[in-house]
């Protein structure tokens, strides 16, 4: 059987209270939950599933000209570079990602998007315009920057108590 894993005890500067961080942690997750939905209406739209949006979105986010690693991407997106292969693979077949050895590497795949995809992604941004219109209706440009960056310092924060977890804390 498995030991439990000890955590830390929270030290006296901690002003989170545990129910106050479970409604946060229930709050993000169904956050998650409406922009999955929202993510799977946009990909029906392009004939492709959530998740390869995902994948073209952050192809098209990292990319700097010369393309992106699988690895990258894999990182970016917390899964397992098998996963981006295989579904690059598909998009590959659609048209819409370009897939290429690294010139220094020939180990490695560098990814791109098609103009197809660049087009179909353009296409798309009108519709993500009015769907931000009334997420964010009442969120100033610089009131979402705060958030985030604050969200960034979670995800972070999260990512090294994940390590820590899997280290035994």
């Amino acid at each position: 059987m498995r030991e439990k894993t000890k955590l830390s005890p929270v030290p006296p500067s901690s002003l989170v209270q545990p129910e106050t961080a479970r409604r946060f942690t229930a709050t993000i997750a169904s956050v998650h939950i409406f922009l999955d939905e929202i993510r799977t209406f946009f990909a029906k739209d392009l004939g492709i599933t959530g998740p390869q949006v995902s994948i073209m979105m952050t192809i098209k986010g990292l990319d700097e000209a010369d393309g992106v690693s699988v690895r990258h991407v894999a990182r970016a997106l917390h899964v397992d570079p098998s996963f981006i292969t295989t579904q690059t693979k598909l998009l590959e077949k659609k048209g819409l990602i370009r897939r290429q050895p690294d010139p220094a590497d020939a180990r490695v795949v560098k990814l791109s998007l098609s103009d197809k995809a660049t087009k179909q992604i353009a296409a798309m941004t009108v519709d993500e315009r009015s769907v931000n219109d009334v997420v964010f209706a009442d969120i100033s440009d610089e009131e979402l920057a705060v958030l985030n960056d604050q969200m960034d310092e979670l995800k972070d924060r999260l990512e090294k108590t994940c390590r820590r977890l899997a280290g035994g804390f």
